[in-house]
C-alpha cells in the first residue's frame, strides 16, 4: 500500500494541475479559450476542436496505433480484385458480429495489398464499440521485450507483454519479419498459446505466404515453425490478398 507521504505527494501533483482559466493566452485555444466548448452563431454550443484532437491522440495512444495509420478506415479501402473483396468482406463481417465470431484473422500477401489497412480498420470498429484493442508491429514488440532485459529500463518484460497477452482485440503486425532465432519463436508462441488458452481474439498480417511462388521463398511456417503455424489454422481464418502493391501505385500517380 502506498504511504500518507505518496499519497500526498501524488495530491499535490493532482492540486498542482492549472485550470483552463490560469493557462496562458499563448496556450488556451483561440476558439473555446480553454472551455472545450465552441460557441456556434444561431446553433448553440458543440465540443471544441481542440478536444476532438485529444482526443484523437488519446485513442492512438491508448491502442498503441503508429501515426502513419490513423487515416486507414474501411470507408476509404478501395478493393482492386477478387481476393480484396473477400478480405474486405470477411474484415467487416468480423468488426459487425464480433463476439459471436470466436476466430480471428489472417491476412496473408504481399506487401501494399492492404492487409495492415483492414486490420487496423477492425481495430478502430471494434475500439468504437467499446471493446479493448492494441496495436504492435511484431519486430516493435520485440524490440521492447529485448530492451526490458535492459536494468535501467523501468518496464520490466512482464509489463511489456501483459498488455499484449490481456487485450481483448490484438493486432499482431508483420508476423514472422523478424529473424526466426529460437528467442524469437519461443516469445511468439508464448503470446499466441497464451491468447489461444484464453480464447482471445487475434488478427495477424504477414507478408509470407503458405505456398512457395519461387523455389527460394520462405514460407509462414519456414518463419514461424510447424507448430505456430498449425496453431495459427485453429485461431484464426486465412484471408489471402493478391494485387499490386498499392503505395508503389500511389507513387505514380503523384
Amino acid at each position: 500500500m502506498p504511504s500518507n507521504t505518496t499519497k500526498a505527494a501524488r495530491l499535490r501533483i493532482v492540486t498542482s494541475v492549472p485550470e483552463p482559466s490560469q493557462l496562458d493566452a499563448d496556450e488556451a485555444c483561440e476558439i473555446c479559450y480553454g472551455t472545450g466548448m465552441e460557441i456556434v452563431p444561431g446553433k448553440g454550443a458543440r465540443t471544441c476542436e481542440c478536444r476532438q484532437r485529444d482526443s484523437h491522440s488519446s485513442f492512438l495512444n491508448r491502442v498503441k496505433l503508429p501515426k502513419r495509420y490513423e487515416n486507414c478506415h474501411f470507408h476509404n479501402y478501395k478493393p482492386q480484385n477478387p481476393s480484396q473483396v473477400a478480405a474486405f468482406s470477411k474484415a467487416t463481417t468480423l468488426t459487425m458480429e464480433y463476439p459471436a465470431i470466436d476466430q480471428g484473422l489472417l491476412f496473408m500477401g504481399t506487401v501494399g495489398v492492404g492487409k495492415t489497412h483492414l486490420a487496423v480498420s477492425i481495430l478502430k470498429g471494434l475500439t468504437e464499440r467499446g471493446f479493448t484493442c492494441l496495436f504492435y508491429e511484431f519486430g516493435t514488440l520485440l524490440k521492447e521485450i529485448q530492451d526490458s532485459y535492459n536494468p535501467a529500463t523501468k518496464a520490466s518484460e512482464l509489463g511489456v507483454l501483459a498488455p499484449v497477452l490481456n487485450a481483448e482485440i490484438l493486432v499482431l503486425d508483420e508476423l514472422g519479419a523478424s529473424k526466426p532465432t529460437d528467442w524469437v519463436r519461443d516469445t511468439m508462441a508464448h503470446i499466441i498459446n497464451s491468447r489461444y488458452n484464453d480464447n482471445k481474439l487475434t488478427i495477424f498480417t504477414t507478408n509470407y505466404l503458405d505456398e512457395r511462388k519461387r523455389e527460394k521463398e520462405e514460407t509462414l511456417e519456414d518463419r514461424i515453425g510447424v507448430r505456430l503455424r498449425s496453431r495459427l489454422f485453429e485461431m484464426c481464418r486465412t484471408v489471402e490478398m493478391s494485387g499490386h502493391d498499392f503505395r508503389r501505385s500511389q507513387n505514380r500517380e503523384r
